[in-house]
């Protein structure tokens, strides 16, 4: 591209060997942080209005696992493991007053199993593993993958399926692999290539279903044990 035309040259002078001055690089800063914004709020507000009833779903079913006295398993990789730990948090210990803490593990977590395994067999093999160690047939698992892609995420919902867990996977993108499964029973997927506004959504998304979920399971408040 011809640097007449290039658009990062702008914005970005110093890409290109020259220096910016403090009040363009603050001014491209700003610019920046209100573009970031303005599109992180773009994406949430398309995702829950097209995808609200899904949503909706999802806390059903996930609130089905509960009812049957079943736990939710979390897996993901890199940044998405993040995610899936924070969610399994997020029903472990409940933040609002009067509601349950209710059974989650993250695949994620330990360090050991997943060195042994990745080591051993290999790393798709990693949440798999604990799978056929851990999950009972009242149990679901939720997956997290920007790009719906994580060979390790699809061989464990593969497995779930045939140990009859209930499947939810959050991805992006076009959802990739995920969304085409039949080995998932939901699939919530952020329509944007932009990993951090996937992932922001992802948060959302799950502070939602926590909320939606205790919401459905309110019925059942005085049989679950409630936190202090």
């Amino acid at each position: 591209m011809a640097d007449d035309v290039d658009p990062l040259r702008d914005l970005y002078p110093f890409l290109h060997g020259e220096l910016q001055d403090d009040a363009g690089v603050q001014d491209a800063l700003l610019a920046s942080v209100r573009e970031k914004a303005d599109h992180g709020v773009q994406v949430k507000r398309e995702f829950f209005a097209s995808r609200g009833q899904a949503v909706v779903d999802a806390a059903r079913a996930i609130a089905g696992v509960y009812r049957r006295g079943g736990r939710m398993l979390t897996m993901g990789n890199g940044g998405s493991s993040c995610d899936a730990a924070h969610f399994a948090v997020e029903f472990l210990h409940p933040v609002t007053a009067g509601r349950a803490a209710l059974a989650a593990i993250p695949l994620a977590g330990n360090d050991a199993m997943l060195t042994a395994v990745g080591n051993d067999v290999g790393f798709d093999h990693v949440f798999v593993r604990q799978l056929l160690a851990l999950a009972r047939p009242e149990d679901g698992l939720v997956g997290f993958s920007t790009s719906g892609n994580s060979r390790n995420l699809m061989r464990a919902f593969a497995q779930a399926r045939k140990l009859g867990l209930m499947t939810l996977g959050l991805a992006g993108g076009d959802g990739g692999e995920m969304a085409r499964s039949d080995d998932l029973d939901h699939c919530l997927v952020v329509a944007t290539d932009s990993i951090h506004r996937v992932q922001e959504v992802h948060v959302a998304t799950y502070h939602i279903l926590w909320d939606l979920v205790h919401t459905l399971l309110a019925d059942r408040r005085g049989g679950l044990e409630a936190g202090p």
